[in-house]
């Protein structure tokens, strides 16, 4: 089939896999909704509120892929982050990671994860599989992905902080007194 469609063009559709099969399942609830009554309706409504939030998921994921065959390939396995580059590389754990930054200054565009395990981890937003680090990054307790892919997409021309880990909430055991 991928000979009658031009590469150019599957390529495009390719990319944006998640927002078509979101749309695709919106209609077929849209279309379900329209053709039952009464109680028959509410599973066309519920699979077209399936395919909006998957539609939208697959916005993000669009907002989030950048084109271009940048050096390195990068894995996201569980809850960890590796880098495999031609200059330097790494792994990371998420919950040893301090903070994410969006570096501009080099060429590429690239992340910069900070850590307390070692030195950060410079990752090029074109790398081979960058694209499953939006998946890791939405793990991040309290990020917000709007500002991280408005970072993505109009970087700027200074290193921007796109997420910190909170400060750790005092526990009741830290905060008794040792009368002893």
């Amino acid at each position: 089939m991928s000979g009658m469609i031009r590469p150019e063009v599957w390529a495009k559709a390719r990319n944006a896999r998640e927002l078509l099969v979101g749309a695709a399942i919106a209609l077929v609830g849209l279309i379900w909704m329209l053709n039952s009554f009464a109680l028959g309706r509410l599973p066309g409504v519920m699979l077209g509120l399936l395919g909006c939030a998957i539609a939208f998921l697959g916005v993000q994921r669009l907002r989030f892929r950048v084109r271009g065959d940048g050096p390195g390939v990068v894995q996201v396995t569980e809850a960890q982050v590796a880098y495999f580059g031609p200059l330097e590389g790494g792994v990371v754990a998420l919950d040893q990671l301090r903070s994410l930054h969006l570096d501009p200054t080099g060429t590429p565009l690239h992340w910069c994860l900070r850590h307390d395990a070692g030195p950060d981890l410079h990752i090029p937003v074109t790398a081979k599989g960058a694209e499953a680090l939006f998946d890791a990054f939405s793990q991040l307790p309290d990020i917000h992905t709007e500002r991280m892919l408005r970072a993505l997409n109009a970087p700027g021309r200074v290193t921007q902080i796109v997420w910190q880990r909170p400060a750790k909430a005092q526990t009741a055991s830290s905060r008794l007194i040792d009368l002893g």
